[in-house]
């Protein structure tokens, strides 16, 4: 099983209701949740986490469907950060 995460700018239930449902008939295989952002910061820093889990994820696809649609999307990075770290 694969999983990717995304970052989007989407702000509103009833925006990630309507993003679903187009996931959910595009990509019928996957298993899509999304948890909106809480801290009312500007995109990147501020933004929903959409996660994605299937056996095969087409990235640019997903991506694309979003700008499509005006919604900022990117790849969640992979990167720990701990304050007690010395590099």
């Amino acid at each position: 099983m694969i999983v990717e995460v995304f970052i989007t700018d989407i702000k509103k239930q009833s925006q990630v209701k309507i993003i679903e449902k187009m996931l959910q008939l595009e990509f019928t295989t996957l298993k899509i949740n999304f948890y909106l952002d809480e801290t009312g910061l500007a995109f990147p820093l501020g933004h929903s986490v959409l996660r994605v889990e299937g056996i095969s994820i087409n990235v640019k696809k997903k991506i694309s469907l979003f700008c499509n649609k005006g919604i900022l999307c990117e790849i969640m990075k992979n990167e720990i950060y701990d304050d007690n770290v010395t590099l």
